[in-house]
């Protein structure tokens, strides 16, 4: 039996995919969380094959949060399930240790195909992830969007930035110096060709980054 998590701040979608999956015979859902800080406690009580993950969620997002349960169970497959599409944050986070990237409009099908594959110790690429990742591989700099162009950890910072979050709060969340996080605004704003918090915020909303 796979035993599975669901991370996801609407209740309506975990009672959705906690019933389809207990439908399957060969998955069982032991744990749901709301919130980066109820993930993390379950990655830490539950014994799990798999946890599926969106990436909005209140307090810390699910790239945060992503970073914190590799750091704790690295072995652990996390999926992503999320509203944004691939091209939008596939790349990031399965370079950050994601096991698999899947949009919410994705065939039902698909999901479990996602997990019975993670839960063998392999990784679940669509072939639009894959041609994503390779097309990355090809390009300079100056053909990637500006945000493509940020580290990972920099993107972290932009999306904070971008959703209001001040310097103080965004070093206390991810354990950094205000200074450190200073320096990785002004990267941000050299690499984008941005100037204020405003036009992260303009940007990331015009490209669908954030909500």
């Amino acid at each position: 039996m796979i035993k599975i998590a669901i991370v996801d701040d609407h209740a309506i979608v975990r009672t959705g995919l906690r019933q389809y999956f207990n439908e399957q015979g060969d998955i069982t859902v032991v744990g749901e969380a709301s919130n980066g800080r109820e993930a993390q406690e379950l990655v830490r009580k539950k014994e799990l094959d798999v946890l599926i993950m969106d990436i909005s969620m209140p307090g810390q997002n699910g790239i945060d949060v992503l970073g914190l349960i590799k750091a704790h169970a690295p072995k652990l497959p996390v999926l992503i399930l999320s509203a944004f599409p691939e091209e939008h944050y596939a790349t990031s986070l399965l370079r950050q240790g994601a096991s698999g990237y899947l949009n919410k409009e994705c065939n039902p099908e698909e999901i479990l195909t996602a997990v019975r594959t993670l839960a063998r110790g392999k990784r679940y690429i669509t072939a639009t992830a894959a041609d994503l990742l390779a097309e990355q591989l090809t390009l300079d700099d100056s053909d990637r969007a500006p945000h493509e162009r940020l580290s990972d950890r920099e993107f972290q910072v932009f999306l904070r930035l971008a959703q209001g979050e001040t310097i103080g709060h965004i070093a206390d969340s991810l354990a950094l110096s205000v200074k450190t996080v200073s320096t990785y605004r002004t990267r941000i704003m050299e690499k984008m060709g941005l100037a204020t918090n405003s036009d992260l915020t303009y940007y990331a909303m015009k490209n669908n980054l954030i909500t």
